[in-house]
């Protein structure tokens, strides 16, 4: 096979596996949990306040999952072999727990994990792209996410409607990430990317545009995740029968995947500062929406806003950080995972349990709403500022 030839087809592996890492690692990894809260309310009796500390060990996992990353230096493809691994077998383990404790301990875990997968497969993917020329392609990965959080929403869908407890679920879910292990464990081992770990390198190392990068990518963790959280569970509170409510969550993932897809094609020439600073925008209205409207229509208008902006921010801001710290993106990347991290284990604590849940969630986006549309403004900026120089 000729260059030409060998480089795309490494790009095609690099562009499926990655969208397949990043589907197990943030759809299931991180956001099963989302789907099967309403199915738990019902089928082991979880209250609102038990959900938000097992979504808040989750998040909290990920921070130490994205610290540990950034400390350790782990080798971008380890980090995301074993990082696979993880995810499967907390997930399956998640399936046979039976008391919050243990569901506590396994969403760390499997948070933990998912960071580790985020911040090895989407450095090696990235820079096995740009090696061969088709960066461009990058929307594909990052539609992983999308893709795994629609797998997971219509995986609770289906448990609901036949009447399956959520136990059912987490075992499909679990061998679904087992699989994902087993496809990009080859590619992981074999194809290098060249990737330079993350070096600690001290804060002082830091310049203001990386800075910026990593107070917006915070304030971005606490702001998407009361409705990547509550949404279903709101749903459930609007409209009982499963086979309707249980719809918010693939709508979410749904316009997630599309969105990374279409910017990357329609934007491709857009600077990832401005696109990162327009998603702001756009989530900012959708976490708004439930601190204003009750019904099912701003739900889901809130999904797809929030859905359809958080990966595209996710995408820009990654983007970002090449463009600001080239070679050496890793570690800016696994700080600004880090401060991400610390946002959205504390999002789901704000929420009251002594109120019903859409009151409870209604003061919460409001202030985070708010925060989003300042970082987004204060990207926007940056991104004049730099056009101007």
């Amino acid at each position: 096979m000729d260059a030409p030839g060998r480089a795309r087809r490494e790009a095609r592996i690099a562009t499926f596996v990655g969208l397949a890492s990043l589907a197990s690692a943030m759809g299931i990894g991180r956001f099963a949990f989302t789907p099967l809260f309403p199915l738990m309310q019902d089928s082991a009796g979880i209250t609102l306040a038990q959900a938000s500390w097992i979504a808040s060990a989750n998040y909290l996992g990920y921070l130490v999952g994205a610290v540990a990353s950034y400390v350790a230096a782990v080798k971008a493809p380890l980090a995301a072999r074993w990082g696979l691994v993880v995810v499967a077998a907390s997930t399956l383990l998640t399936a046979f727990a039976d008391t919050v404790a243990r569901w506590v301990v396994l969403r760390l875990v499997a948070g933990a994990a998912s960071a580790f997968v985020l911040i090895g497969a989407s450095a090696w993917a990235l820079a096995l792209l740009a090696r061969s020329q088709r960066l461009r392609w990058s929307g594909w990965v990052f539609a992983g996410v999308g893709v795994g959080i629609c797998l997971a929403g219509l995986t609770a869908l289906v448990v609901a409607s036949v009447g399956a407890s959520a136990r059912w679920a987490w075992v499909g879910l679990g061998v679904l990430a087992a699989a994902v292990a087993a496809l990009g464990w080859r590619a992981f081992a074999t194809m290098d990317a060249a990737v330079r770990p993350a070096r600690p390198r001290g804060l002082g190392a830091l310049d203001a545009a990386s800075w910026t990068l990593i107070l917006c990518y915070g304030i971005f963790g606490f702001g998407y995740i009361l409705p990547a959280t509550f949404i279903p569970a709101v749903a459930r509170a609007i409209v009982a029968d499963p086979r309707v409510f249980a719809w918010a969550w693939p709508l979410f993932g749904f316009a997630a995947a599309v969105s990374t897809i279409a910017v990357s094609h329609l934007a491709r020439h857009a600077k990832p500062g401005a696109a990162a600073g327009c998603s702001f925008i756009v989530m900012a209205l959708g976490v708004f929406l439930p601190a204003v409207g009750t019904g099912l229509g701003t739900l889901c208008l809130s999904a797809i806003c929030v859905g359809g902006s958080f990966m595209v921010a996710t995408m820009a801001c990654l983007q970002q950080a090449q463009r600001v710290a080239g070679d050496a993106s890793g570690g800016l990347i696994a700080a600004m995972t880090a401060a991400f991290a610390l946002g959205q284990a504390v999002g789901p604590l704000t929420v009251t349990a002594a109120a019903p849940l859409r009151e409870a969630i209604a003061r919460p986006s409001a202030v985070a709403a708010a925060l989003l549309l300042v970082a987004g403004i204060a990207l926007l900026w940056c991104e004049g500022r730099t056009a101007r120089k």
